[in-house]
């Protein structure tokens, strides 16, 4: 996906830039909630874009390693079938809004923080939850290991991505919200997923229906070498892709 590569290539241009060099460049390219919001001021050196650019850049720009890698695979997984729903084009400007949203839930409940916030991860929500829309009873692929146990089970969509979306809620409701530390942005994962649940029946394509139904069994154990789809769907044989 291209949105993919725009972010592993952002992310090494960071690497590229050095240790100091790369922190400066997350405060000229990631939001600033006191600057949006005109509370604060960056240093001249370190205005780059316009305040309200900074809502785009940051979603292209990621702390470490670990922190692209989750928000990639993330997409990977789930982007895909979101995607086929609605074309490549529609699907940037809804991953964009989606990102805008987050964004702004998350500098709303930091209205003075001079922390910058960068990741892709609030745009993603808006994907899982436009996923959670139209697929809501496909099977996700889940790894579940408990000692020497160890099995790829499908879980309903809905229970997934339904649990997380409530984790980001409680873990949002129950973490202070400080201005002068960084964190997880939990508020730009409820945001973006909130807007991608709402967004989706207007860019779908017309042939694309809501709510699908389930087209394989639910918490049925997953053999060894059954074909994944991308969306963690074991294929199957009757499986239809209208819009692909």
């Amino acid at each position: 996906m291209v949105l993919i590569a725009l972010c592993v290539m952002v992310f090494l241009w960071q690497l590229s830039l050095g240790a100091r060099a790369g922190n400066l460049a997350v405060y000229s390219f990631g939001l600033v909630p006191a600057v949006l919001f005109g509370h604060a001021e960056l240093p001249e050196p370190l205005r780059v874009v316009p305040p309200w650019m900074s809502v785009v850049t940051s979603m292209f720009m990621h702390g470490g390693f670990l922190h692209l890698a989750g928000n990639m695979l993330y997409l990977w997984i789930f982007g895909n079938n979101v995607e086929d729903s609605m074309g490549r084009g529609r699907f940037v400007v809804f991953y964009l809004l989606c990102g805008t949203a987050a964004a702004l839930a998350q500098s709303f409940a930091a209205l003075t923080s001079e922390v910058p916030m960068v990741g892709a991860s609030g745009a993603i929500g808006g994907v899982l939850g436009a996923y959670l829309v139209l697929h809501p009873r496909a099977n996700v692929g889940v790894f579940f290991w408990f000692i020497i146990i160890v099995r790829v089970i499908s879980v309903p969509a809905v229970l997934v991505l339904g649990f997380w979306f409530l984790g980001q809620i409680l873990s949002g409701v129950t973490t202070p919200t400080s201005d002068d530390s960084g964190g997880v942005a939990f508020w730009a994962h409820v945001g973006g997923f909130v807007m991608g649940a709402a967004l989706i029946p207007f860019f779908k394509r017309p042939e694309v229906r809501l709510l699908e139904p389930a087209h394989s069994r639910a918490f049925a154990v997953v053999p060894p070498g059954t074909r994944l789809r991308r969306g963690s769907v074991p294929e199957a044989g009757d499986r239809r892709r209208p819009f692909r």
